[in-house]
């Protein structure tokens, strides 16, 4: 693994599990509009470009047309339901937490760069303690552009100060692949959430964040 001095991370299906927080948000937004309730499971196959999206595409999947004012209401319901309840069904991927906390050690910066809305990214980073290992953030709804437009990764390395070719990208799905090209940065995916279905080579493949590391031969394996 090159030695990188800084990271930055997707969020949903990268480092946490937050698919039923979601459902449950979207579920309220659907619900006051008389649409139907999801299974998170089917939900999580539309997750990561931003709920406005997510609602649009769930909404074609099922054949089910809609005014603007539906979708807006629907949209405000969700972010309403999930600044309420930002995380209680959500869980961290095994091993992110001491991972992230291995990496902070060695002295690596880290980011987040999500489609999420800016103001819940932070609440559920709060909510699951692990806003402490992040020196930016940035939620889709302050930047002009969001992903998979590079604009948007590229304003967390900006506001991190990073130079060039000094850092990489991390995610799990072909949105977070396609900014990264777009970015010209390294991509890594992670194995869980989408990560199988993104089409990239083995060595950008991550078992565990903690393969971000350099390899030290002092230290024992960590997978």
């Amino acid at each position: 693994m090159t030695n990188y001095s800084a990271f930055i991370f997707d969020l949903d299906g990268t480092l946490i599990d937050s698919a039923p927080d979601i459902t449950a948000a979207i579920n309220a937004g659907f619900a006051v509009n008389g649409w139907p309730q999801l299974d998170p499971a089917y939900v999580e196959g539309f997750i990561g470009n931003g709920p406005l999206r997510l609602i649009r595409d769930i909404l074609d999947d099922h054949g089910l047309r809609a005014d603007e004012a539906l979708i807006q209401r629907a949209h405000q319901t969700y972010i309403e339901a999930y600044m309420a309840d930002p995380a209680s069904r959500t869980r961290i991927f095994p091993h992110v937490r001491e991972d992230l906390r291995a990496l902070q050690a060695a002295g690596k910066r880290l980011g987040i760069c999500t489609n999420k809305t800016h103001t819940i990214t932070l609440r559920v980073l709060e909510t699951l303690e692990l806003d402490t290992f992040f020196d930016a953030v940035l939620g889709a709804d302050v930047v002009p552009t969001c992903k998979p437009d590079p604009g948007h990764l590229l304003a967390v390395s900006e506001k991190m100060k990073l130079a060039p070719n000094s850092w990489a990208y991390v995610g799990d799905t072909n949105v977070d692949r396609l900014t990264a090209e777009g970015a010209e940065v390294p991509f890594f995916v992670v194995p869980w959430g989408g990560g199988e279905s993104v089409a990239v080579a083995q060595s950008q493949r991550l078992s565990r964040l903690a393969d971000l590391l350099p390899a030290d031969p002092s230290v024992g394996s960590r997978r």
